[in-house]
């Protein structure tokens, strides 16, 4: 048997729909900060890996000079001459001076 309540009914239907929604809206605010939170600490983590992916190839060229040092006479020989300004005997050592930025007069 169906009883028309006439307009309670629709009101009814109306209202339930309302307090689905109004739970649905509840459940996305409690979520949205937690969300926002998630998309920072991924942003945040590709900055580190991007950050920590420099550091080691930063660390691995360090290292390949360290072992040229330890290892490489030829190495040693050419910082000598470069920081030190060693020569050899019998070779002349040219010095060039880098240019001023002074104005002309």
């Amino acid at each position: 048997m169906n009883v028309n309540l006439g307009i309670w009914s629709t009101l009814t239907k109306i209202v339930v729909g309302l307090v689905v929604l109004a739970v649905l809206l509840l459940i996305g605010m409690c979520y949205l900060p937690l969300i926002k939170q998630n998309e920072r600490m991924r942003a945040e983590n590709l900055r580190l890996k991007t950050e920590l992916q420099k550091e080691s190839d930063k660390s691995e060229q360090l290292q390949a000079q360290i072992d040229a040092l330890r290892n490489d006479p030829k190495t040693i020989e050419r910082l000598t001459r470069e920081k030190l300004g060693y020569a050899k005997p019998d070779e002349t050592v040219v010095r060039f001076e880098s240019a001023t930025n002074s104005p002309a007069r």
